[in-house]
């Protein structure tokens, strides 16, 4: 027998790491001398980095960037070799960067995230892939396109800095200071939201409340956004604000796909992808996947999804072990996974569940083998 484990973390109590050693204890204990592998796995979100270079043995990269407000900090981004870097935004320009009393996305910017991509075009890394989310940022993407050597200028010929505020003053924008390398580029974004730029499911309206936006601030940004939406699309010659996924990350996505003609991609398809994750289940008999919390969303660009249809496709049988189930949960049976195994083992409220978790990991992974055992058994 051959298992293969690709499970996302239990965000707060286990790691990736940890699962992939509580799976291959209980295998080894089932079924003695089977073969087991692991691998580390995120969707496109929090992690993600991590999880690509630690799988391709890259290493990371610290660059001295400028923060959400401008302020001179530090950030890292992935080598995956010498041709391949990977981008989380969140580690230049993320919501946790900024105080909570200071969240206010009239003032923040991309900048520091097209600061990691000037380093890495400059490194000479020409198949870049940029995980959006998480952003403090409102800006339309400007601030990054800025330290990409893209002008943009009010109506008396100011240049602006490109934070939130100055989406409703762009007037004029000037493309031909962009990086040259950005030609010769294969941007990919991962990218799990339909959002377009503008309008009540744009930008602004979803996201901006949870950055620090009060609904005046947000009515000044919806406009500031469909002005720069407007005049940038008219010097682009392209449209930017109905695109699917513009307004991920306070509109970065408009602005990585309309001046890096970049593809947006599921975030959980561009990992699998880079890690080469077709080739892990060459021989593989059952896959065991998961992550905290299943329920209907998990069929929509999260980890058990991306696994379960990968395994699908090889006809290989996948089991997703969870920290516990929602609404919709069994929807994830549509995308390749073929059984459900909770960790919860009795009555209990969720502090004892998380102060349990490797415990109770650890019963329903014995569960599992245990009944993978029976299964084989049966018409023998």
């Amino acid at each position: 027998m051959k298992f293969l484990f690709a499970s996302d973390s239990f965000k707060g109590t286990l790691s990736s790491e940890k699962i992939i050693e509580l799976l291959t204890a209980s295998a080894n204990a089932v079924f003695p001398g089977c073969e087991t592998a692991g691998t580390l796995i995120a969707d496109g979100g929090e992690g993600t980095v991590d999880a690509v270079i630690a799988m391709t043995k890259g290493c990371m990269i610290e660059v001295p960037v400028h923060g959400p407000l401008m302020e001179e900090t530090k950030a890292s981004y992935g080598k995956i070799n010498e041709e391949s870097a990977i981008i989380e935004m969140a580690a230049a320009s993320g919501l946790p960067m900024v105080p909570p009393e200071l969240r206010n996305p009239l003032n923040t910017t991309t900048y520091g995230t097209g600061e990691l991509i000037k380093d890495a075009l400059d490194k000479g890394f020409r198949d870049i892939s940029i995980a959006l989310g998480g952003s403090a940022t409102n800006d339309g993407g400007m601030g990054a396109m800025a330290a990409l050597g893209v002008k943009f200028f009010d109506r008396d010929g100011n240049q602006l800095k490109g934070v939130g505020s100055d989406l409703a003053k762009v007037e004029k924008v000037d493309i031909s200071g962009i990086h040259p390398a950005v030609a010769e580029t294969r941007f990919t974004v991962m990218c799990d939201v339909n959002n377009p730029l503008t309008g009540p499911d744009g930008a602004t309206y979803t996201f901006g409340k949870q950055k620090g936006g009060t609904p005046a601030i947000l009515d000044e940004l919806e406009a500031g956004m469909k002005h720069y939406a407007e005049v940038v699309g008219a010097a682009l010659g392209k449209d930017i604000d109905h695109l699917a996924g513009a307004g991920a990350a306070g509109g970065l996505g408009a602005a990585v796909c309309g001046f890096l003609n970049a593809s947006l991609k599921s975030g959980i398809e561009t990992v699998l992808d880079l890690i080469d994750f077709d080739r892990m289940l060459e021989g593989v008999d059952v896959v065991v996947t998961g992550e905290g919390r299943i329920d209907w969303q998990s069929a929509f660009g999260k980890v058990p999804s991306g696994i379960g249809m990968r395994c699908r496709n090889q006809g290989i049988p996948a089991v997703a072990i969870v920290g516990g189930m929602g609404k919709g949960a069994e929807k994830i049976y549509e995308f390749g996974v073929d059984s459900i195994i909770p960790t919860i083992n009795g009555a209990m409220d969720i502090e004892e569940a998380l102060d349990r978790a490797e415990e109770l990991y650890q019963g329903a992974a014995d569960r599992m083998f245990r009944f993978l055992k029976v299964g084989m058994s049966i018409g023998r």
